[in-house]
């Protein structure tokens, strides 16, 4: 069960890192798109996307963090806390974005968190 836990960390990692670029460097051609803006929407919001792409990539951070800290406890506890945040926003972007993000984030982080606490 832990290494499917890893796996599925390992995925929601990856997806994160991508959001990250989405939102940042690639908001201006394939972010748009994805998103669904219009350039002239694309303008007005830009700044924010740009914004919420640093705060993802705090939490893939957390996630690398868990994969590569040398203690145990420490890396765990990055694991947890890194998918304990993504599952809370995933939440909060579907309350207030769009339904499917709770099924993109929190549904694969809430899993993770259930297979990393019965490993």
């Amino acid at each position: 069960m832990l290494l499917l836990a890893q796996i599925l960390t390992a995925l929601i990692l990856l997806l994160h890192v991508y959001i990250v670029l989405l939102e940042t460097v690639l908001f201006d051609t394939r972010g748009r798109k994805v998103f669904g803006l219009s350039r002239e929407k694309a303008e007005i919001v830009r700044p924010a996307m740009s914004n919420q792409g640093c705060y993802n990539g705090f939490l893939v951070a957390a996630l690398a963090l868990g994969f590569f800290h040398p203690d145990a406890a420490i890396a765990h506890a990055f694991t947890v806390f890194g998918l304990a945040c993504i599952a809370v926003a995933g939440v909060w972007g579907a309350v207030t974005v769009m339904t499917r993000i709770l099924y993109l984030q929190t549904v694969p982080a809430v899993i993770a968190l259930l297979l990393f606490h019965f490993a």
